[in-house]
């Protein structure tokens, strides 16, 4: 299959540039920009090598680097930002530190004439985000783009190109014709990639990988875990064995709820376990999110180790739904910064005796929605919004106590109740209530009350990558509020979370 290589430099839109190509139709792969030459010649199908953006200055000393060789391939190679300068530098040419840094929404002049930007508009708007620019290009590369600020917003020698902008955000007004110019004018790659053709290859790597082995898969009930059990079950049949640990940290009937699906609607068998005492007991008093993340995956796993040996099978391998958005933000799509660890992310201690098999950690939410259906999964199943690993325990701020989860609990299954009731479950993504570490003063009969606050979070996405709140109505508002403070003991506040993915990521921890 024809694929195009990013090569990860640390900024956090590494993971939309892999996502703009794939939507174009072509396989794209996140690898570290440690990656050289030798080891890109050996790889099949690579149309073309893109450098991405990233924090650091390519003056710095230890700043990221390049096997220089990559760029004599012959394989057409595109630098955005940091990958421009890379490029500029390690080829003879001058970054300097700019007098006048450019952030946001540019104007820009695009010289049609290179086939980077055939057919595109000449002045447009893009997408800036550096502090250093190019000051003399190497020798033999001309300049394609320039801005009132930046004389050379983007050079080419040959197939090589660079530009200073993101063509990967949406800021840039014709992002997605550079990226396709790239792809398909330049690299002349084939739109090979899909989900219909990504069932057929996995389902084959899964069956040459696992042979006559057997599989443990630890479900939640959620949409990942269920496509990944249908995946595998697809693969190997009865070789699968699927295993649903209750961590204490659900929300409410949820446990019943996910016997009931697994069992009934999809026809795969599945062992239930209630080990909420033993999390709850290793989660007790501990108050940092990031504690917590990997307290409940090491748990997971002597879970998952001490049941497999009950069920008197020899597990080779332990499956899990992990995310290609889930290695991303824990730092492991590349080389980028880790914004929070994921339980199932970071591969398993060797003395567990367990291999890991992964089939979804190259698709993000979006497309594991559309392999659900692919597989005959109900939509009111594949549409569900999206649940942690963690549970609640990442929806409470603070240490964790069956009182706080009740509480969440119950005020959760409020806003889930009215959500459904207004219609709204098919326009929001996702949307929770979290338990704040905030106690406030308010009046309750005449009586001074001291209770949790408590806050909604509700947003908008596609990929989970990016996502915007959600423009609740007022009286929606009023109403939900009015209700979990009327039906809820132990709350006296509730406020609306109004910010977007970034700054913020969607869950509070």
């Amino acid at each position: 299959m024809d694929q195009i290589l990013v090569l990860d430099y640390g900024s956090q839109y590494n993971a939309l540039i892999v996502r703009r190509i794939k939507d174009l139709g072509v396989y794209s792969l996140l690898l570290p920009n440690t990656i050289t030459a030798e080891e890109i010649k050996k790889m099949s199908g690579v149309k073309g090598i893109i450098l991405s953006g990233g924090p650091n200055s390519v003056n710095d000393p230890l700043a990221p680097s390049i096997d220089i060789k990559i760029l004599s391939l012959g394989i057409p190679v595109l630098g955005i930002c940091y990958g421009m300068q890379l490029i500029v530098k390690v080829l003879g040419g001058e970054v300097a530190s700019s007098k006048i840094r450019e952030y946001g929404n540019t104007s820009c002049l695009f010289k049609t004439s290179s086939p980077l930007f055939q057919g595109l508009n000449t002045d447009s708007i893009v997408y800036m985000s550096h502090g250093d620019t190019v000051v003399k290009t190497p020798e033999g590369f001309n300049d394609i783009a320039s801005s009132k600020s930046t004389a050379f917003a983007g050079v080419q020698k040959d197939n090589i190109f660079a530009i200073q902008f993101h063509p990967e955000v949406t800021n840039t007004v014709q992002g997605k014709g550079i990226l396709s110019n790239f792809v398909f004018n330049i690299c002349h790659a084939n739109k090979e990639w899909s989900i219909d053709n990504y069932i057929e290859q996995k389902t084959k790597a899964i069956k040459k990988e696992v042979g006559d082995k057997k599989v443990l898969l630890g479900i939640s009930g959620g949409v990942d875990s269920a496509v990944t059990a249908v995946l595998l079950h697809k693969a190997i049949g009865n070789q699968l064995t699927c295993l649903f640990i209750d961590h204490g940290l659900l929300r409410k009937n949820e446990a019943e709820q996910v016997n009931i699906a697994f069992k009934e609607k999809l026809g795969i068998p599945v062992k239930c376990i209630d080990a909420s005492a033993v999390f709850l007991s290793r989660l007790q008093g501990v108050t940092d999110p990031e504690t917590k993340r990997k307290i409940i995956g090491k748990t997971f796993i002597d879970v998952f180790k001490e049941e497999a040996k009950k069920l008197g099978d020899d597990f080779t391998y332990l499956g899990q739904g992990t995310l290609y958005t889930d290695k991303v933000e824990s730092g492991q799509g590349g080389t980028s910064v880790v914004i929070k660890s994921h339980h199932n992310v970071g591969g398993l201690p060797k003395e567990l005796g367990f291999k890991l098999i992964e089939p979804l950690d190259e698709l993000y939410k979006d497309e594991v929605r559309e392999l659900g259906k692919k597989l005959g999964l109900d939509e009111a199943f594949v549409s569900r919004q999206p649940f942690p690993g963690p549970g609640l325990a990442i929806r409470i701020i603070g240490d964790i106590t069956p009182e706080k989860l009740s509480i969440l609990r119950e005020a959760d299954a409020i806003l889930l109740d009215e959500v459904k009731k207004a219609g709204l479950d098919k326009k929001i993504w996702q949307y929770f209530c979290v338990l704040t570490s905030d106690r406030s003063v308010g009046v309750m009969g005449d009586q001074r009350s001291y209770m949790h606050t408590l806050a909604i979070r509700a947003v908008t996405s596609v990929d989970g990558m990016t996502a915007d709140f959600y423009h609740f109505d007022m009286d929606f508002l009023s109403k939900v509020s009015t209700r979990i403070i009327n039906e809820v003991k132990g709350v006296n506040r509730l406020v609306y979370d109004i910010t977007s993915k970034p700054p913020s990521t969607i869950e509070w921890e």
